[in-house]
């Protein structure tokens, strides 16, 4: 990154405080700004207010589920090409952790995110599917 460029901008959208707090930490650590909102609708208010370069979205969360937001997001004209990474807990189907990312794919008139990460992550593979999508 250039002195005069600033740091790649990311929205953590996330109803768990610590998440949010891990994923701001790991984040920072490697150089990236971040800015969190904690249901989908703060979220879907936050991409258009801040503009972030990339979205991590919990599917999971009261008010305005992360289902609604990446629909929005993505039919949104100024917001549709902002990568989206589904980081969330809800993964189900006999233990398989990306179970839950099969199950989104199958839903009709439902975007698929760029990336999915099962919680916990893994934050070596995290950080590179970020820098790979934003690079």
């Amino acid at each position: 990154m250039a002195a005069s460029e600033s740091p790649r901008k990311i929205l953590i959208v996330d109803d768990e405080p610590n998440i949010v707090t891990y994923l701001e930490m790991l984040l920072k650590d490697h150089g990236f700004q971040t800015v969190s909102a904690n249901n989908g609708e703060k979220g879907l208010e936050s991409a258009r207010a801040e503009k972030p370069d990339l979205i991590t979205l919990d599917i999971s969360m009261p008010e305005s589920s992360g289902v609604r937001c990446l629909k929005e997001l993505k039919s949104d004209p100024e917001l549709a090409a902002i990568p989206v990474v589904v980081v969330t807990g809800v993964t189900g189907y006999a233990g398989d952790p990306y179970g839950y990312m099969k199950f989104l794919s199958q839903q009709s008139n439902l975007p698929e995110p760029e990336a999915f990460f099962p919680k916990p992550i893994d934050k070596d593979e995290f950080v590179v599917k970020i820098r790979e999508l934003i690079s």
